[in-house]
């Protein structure tokens, strides 16, 4: 049996391949991560203090009518170190922030603040990541803006850097 037409499938696949490799080349990708918690209430959550001498936090506390941040941060974390300075530098610019620590144990908590210092108003402690995985938070930190009635108006993956720090009071200051 004679079948010519056999040979030209190895040379199809390969052009099929080629077109999904000039394709992906081709198109831009998107680098953006798109939460799906944008636009939604904070998920109810009440966590004791993170360490001794600050407030712990609920999901209650961030209803107040003031817009703010919220800080997902480690104290093991070393982009969380890195980004120390310049939340700092939003509460000198009069943002207000809380924090929830993520499998922290008070006493690193309260060193990871002693060293870098203190520009959180609350913070609680996760230490089963519940409430880190109800926000749809993937790793520390994320900075989440948080509207005058509780609800999620951004989410900022990774630290903080200089250049972001007016972006971020811009949209603080936009939610009031």
């Amino acid at each position: 049996m004679n079948r010519p037409w056999l040979l030209w499938i190895p040379l199809a696949v390969v052009a099929f391949i080629g077109g999904l490799a000039m394709y992906g080349l081709a198109v831009p990708k998107d680098e953006q991560v798109h939460s799906a918690m944008i636009g939604q209430n904070l998920p109810a959550f009440s966590l004791p203090a993170a360490t001794a001498g600050v407030e712990g936090l609920a999901s209650g506390d961030m209803a107040d009518g003031k817009p703010r941040l919220l800080n997902i941060f480690a104290s093991w974390c070393l982009p969380c170190k890195a980004e120390a300075p310049y939340l700092e530098a939003l509460k000198k610019a009069g943002i207000e922030i809380d924090a929830i620590a993520i499998r922290d144990r008070p006493e690193d908590v309260a060193a990871f603040l002693n060293e870098f210092g203190n520009p959180f108003r609350r913070i609680g402690s996760d230490s089963e990541m519940a409430v880190q995985l109800k926000l749809g938070s993937s790793g520390v930190p994320e900075t989440y803006v948080i509207g005058g009635d509780g609800t999620i108006l951004y989410q900022h993956i990774g630290d903080i850097r200089a250049e972001h720090v007016p972006m971020l009071i811009e949209k603080v200051n936009a939610a009031k």
